[in-house]
């Protein structure tokens, strides 16, 4: 707070009340740096005047306790007082285009799933699990182990892509947010090597990584009533839209 001016304004990143004290602008800090940041100037923009300065660009902060980097945009105005340069006014803001999210419909969201069926298609366990998200976890169907990096995402398919798989979704029911997504419902594989149908449950979450739509979370589960009995139906909400697929009637919430 000290490198503020006596009148020096703060406009924080993360808070809505202006700063325009020394005590206020305190306050701010004092929760800012238990992230324990370190800035570094990407772009400056400087302008000169009698006894001011002005530089305004793009920074980045490193933090520390988390090891996350988060980029901002600055406005500092600097006056000369008592002998030293200090901050006369500060105005830092998140990158607002980072904020607006990735525009997806729900029959993109579908799709999505064609992504990854296309990869199992190639029979390649590394390209399928190259559709997950780094910090992705998958439930597989036929094995108890939870897959929660790369290599034991691959190593599940490595078993799983001897069979042939290809999926069709029967019943889909989607969920969309900001820069993630949902899918859950009903599939069924047809497995090439052997010809057998296997119908199960699914949910994908998807988020937006790396200018992409990657699985974050992928649950896939047996049909239980084929083991545990059958069990009442529910009613059938009205929400629910039947359409045609290839065909046949399938649901679509």
């Amino acid at each position: 707070a000290s490198r503020y001016a006596k009148k020096g304004v703060l406009l924080p990143t993360v808070s809505d009340i202006p700063r325009t004290d020394s005590s206020s602008i305190e306050d701010y800090f004092v929760n800012f740096l238990k992230l324990k940041p370190q800035g570094e100037i990407l772009e400056s923009h400087v302008t000169i005047g009698q006894n001011w300065c002005q530089d305004a660009g793009i920074y980045e902060f490193t933090m520390g306790a988390t090891g996350k980097k988060v980029k901002g945009r600055y406005s500092f105005v600097y006056v000369y007082e008592d002998g030293e340069w200090k901050i006369s006014h500060h105005h830092s803001s998140v990158m607002p285009e980072g904020t607006i999210p990735k525009a997806i419909t729900a029959e993109e969201v579908r799709n999505l799933f064609q992504l990854w069926n296309g990869a199992l298609a190639t029979l390649d366990p590394d390209a399928v699990a190259r559709r997950y998200a780094k910090s992705a976890v998958l439930l597989p169907t036929v094995s108890d182990v939870p897959r929660t990096d790369y290599g034991l995402i691959k190593d599940y398919f490595v078993g799983f892509l001897t069979k042939k798989p290809q999926g069709e979704i029967l019943e889909s029911n989607v969920t969309i947010g900001h820069n993630w997504c949902q899918d859950a419902g009903i599939y069924e594989f047809t497995m090439g090597a052997t010809g057998d149908k296997v119908k199960g449950r699914y949910s994908f979450v998807y988020v937006f990584e790396d200018g992409e739509w990657k699985i974050a979370h992928h649950h896939s589960s047996v049909m239980p009533e084929a083991y545990l009995g059958p069990a009442p139906k529910p009613v059938v909400k009205d929400s629910l839209i039947k359409e045609p697929v290839n065909g046949e009637e399938r649901v679509f919430a």
